[in-house]
């Protein structure tokens, strides 16, 4: 995943936690979750 790829992800799970005219969409949320720390756990970060 690229760097803007990752940043994308995050912004868009911002958006879905913390925009309250945005219906909160648990498996898209819990998807995303997966794919940064997958992300991350390759990349050695915690």
């Amino acid at each position: 995943m690229t760097e803007t790829e990752y940043a994308r992800k995050l912004d868009e799970l911002d958006r879905l936690l913390n925009d309250p005219d945005v219906p909160i969409e648990p498996a898209r949320v819990w998807s995303l979750l997966a794919e940064i720390a997958q992300r991350d756990l390759a990349s050695g970060e915690a």
